[in-house]
């Protein structure tokens, strides 16, 4: 099982699992609200977007044990205000999409992008309501991180261990405003932060790339 692997032999199982077909929008919807379960909706084919590259980082914690690195986006900002997301951003002229990952991750958590060892992809995702194209590359560092980091873009930082990215019961749906209308939302719950949207869709894909037979789980939020 992959949450039993330490940090080593955890970043070995995943290339091994990333050179596998990645489960793509099947995954991405089980953690999508109802609106966003639409296949051409969500594909960044034939979109004029905005781009965006954004890091799923894992790292060891104190015991040596594979975590997940989230940050939290601080409540003045204009656009996803105290949400938890991946670090990331909008892709620079000239640059390519992991090399703007890369960037963006050392310029919002401070960790240099020579420590990071880029290990493969995640499925591509469009945004509608800020009309990004978002491209989540996977990578890991062999050190802890300075979890106490801020920076103008993040409020706090948190990891998540594999064991809760792939626990089923981390899955809840809550009934909330989005815009004007009152939804059925779809998150994880990581020590007691509320996860959703892009992120949690991401998420979602990451953990069955992981562990395979959570593709078997139907989406929290159905017709």
């Amino acid at each position: 099982m992959p949450h039993q692997l330490t940090h080593p032999d955890f970043r070995d199982f995943l290339i091994s699992r990333l050179s596998q077909p990645l489960p793509g929008q099947m995954a991405q919807f089980q953690m999508a609200p109802l609106a966003r379960q639409q296949p051409e909706m969500a594909s960044v084919h034939a979109k004029k977007c905005r781009e965006a590259g954004v890091l799923a980082l894992f790292y060891p914690d104190s015991d040596g044990m594979p975590a997940l690195l989230l940050t939290v986006r601080p409540k003045a900002m204009n656009k996803h205000a105290g949400q938890v997301a991946f670090p990331g951003g909008r892709r620079e002229k000239g640059e390519d999409l992991e090399e703007t990952a890369l960037r963006e991750t050392e310029e919002e958590v401070l960790i240099h992008r020579s420590k990071v060892d880029v290990l493969g992809t995640l499925s591509s995702l469009y945004i509608p309501p800020s009309n990004f194209c978002v491209y989540p590359f996977i990578g890991c560092i062999d050190y802890t991180p300075d979890l106490s980091v801020r920076t103008e873009e993040v409020a706090d930082m948190f990891g998540v261990p594999v064991s809760h990215l792939i626990d089923a019961e981390r899955r809840r749906v809550t009934r909330r405003s989005v815009g004007e209308a009152e939804r059925d939302v779809p998150h994880f719950l990581f020590q007691d932060r509320f996860v959703w949207g892009a992120t949690a869709m991401m998420i979602s894909e990451l953990a069955a790339v992981l562990q395979p037979s959570l593709l078997d789980m139907k989406p929290l939020v159905r017709s």
